[in-house]
C-alpha cells in the first residue's frame, strides 16, 4: 500500500496560479479587483484537467470559511490580510497579495482532506456565484456539481436556470457538500476540456513555477 501511494504521489501533480489582477465596476460608485486562478492537473480528483475562472477577495474568504467546516484538527493556511487601501498602482501590494493567494491555495491543495469538499472544486472550476456554488454543493440545483464545472463560461448553467423559476425546489442527482459530487456522471454531450495553457506560454511558464506535486495523507 504505501508503495502504490508513493507511486501515485510521484505521478500525479495539481499546478496553480494566481493572476492577472483586474479591476471590475460594479455601478458608478463601486468597482472590485478580481484575479485569473489556473489550474491545470492529471488528478484524479478533479475532472476538468485544465481551466481557467476569475475570483475576487471575499470568494476567497467564503471559501476559507467553507473549508474550516471539514477541516476538523487541520490547520488551515492563511489569507493575505485584507487592506482598505488596496491599489493595483502600488505595483507591490499587487504582487504580495497573488503570491499570498496562490501560497493558500498551494497549501489547501496539499491537503487531502480539504479536496473533498465540492466547494472547492465549483470555486477553482466553475463561474458560479457564492449564492449558487452553496446551492449547488447541497444538492438545491438542477445541475450537479459536475455538470457547473463542465459547463462552466459556456452559458449552459444560465439557459437551465431559465427553465424554471422553482430552481430552489429542485433537487439535483448529487445532494452531498462532499467533493464525491464531482464525480457524478454528466447528462447530456461529451466533455470539452478548456485547454488554455496549450495556446499560452505565460500560463505554461506560470503553472510550471507553481507545480504542487500530491502527497500522500
Amino acid at each position: 500500500m504505501d508503495s502504490m501511494l508513493n507511486n501515485l504521489s510521484k505521478t500525479e501533480f495539481i499546478s496553480i496560479c494566481v493572476r492577472d489582477p483586474r479591476v471590475v465596476r460594479d455601478d458608478l460608485w463601486h468597482t472590485h479587483i478580481d484575479y485569473e486562478i489556473c489550474l491545470h492537473t492529471n488528478s484524479m480528483c478533479f475532472r476538468k484537467k485544465t481551466s481557467c475562472v476569475r475570483r475576487r477577495y471575499s470568494e476567497f474568504v467564503w471559501l476559507r470559511q467553507c473549508l474550516e467546516e471539514n477541516a476538523l484538527m487541520l490547520e488551515l493556511p492563511k489569507l493575505p490580510p485584507w487592506n482598505p487601501f488596496f491599489s493595483l498602482r502600488n505595483t507591490e501590494q499587487a504582487s504580495q497579495r497573488m503570491k499570498g493567494l496562490q501560497t493558500f491555495l498551494e497549501n489547501v491543495l496539499h491537503a487531502p482532506l480539504l479536496l473533498s469538499d465540492s466547494r472547492l472544486h465549483l470555486f477553482l472550476q466553475s463561474d458560479l456565484s457564492i449564492t449558487k456554488m452553496e446551492r449547488c454543493a447541497h444538492g438545491k440545483t438542477r445541475y450537479t456539481v459536475a455538470e457547473a464545472i463542465q459547463r462552466s463560461s459556456s452559458g449552459y448553467i444560465g439557459r437551465l436556470e431559465d427553465k424554471s423559476s422553482c430552481d430552489s425546489d429542485c433537487e439535483s442527482n448529487s445532494s452531498s457538500g462532499l467533493g464525491l459530487s464531482v464525480d457524478t456522471p454528466l447528462r447530456g454531450s461529451p466533455v470539452h476540456f478548456f485547454e488554455s495553457s496549450d495556446r499560452d506560454p505565460e500560463l505554461l511558464n506560470c503553472l510550471s513555477e507553481s507545480q504542487t506535486p500530491i502527497t500522500a495523507p
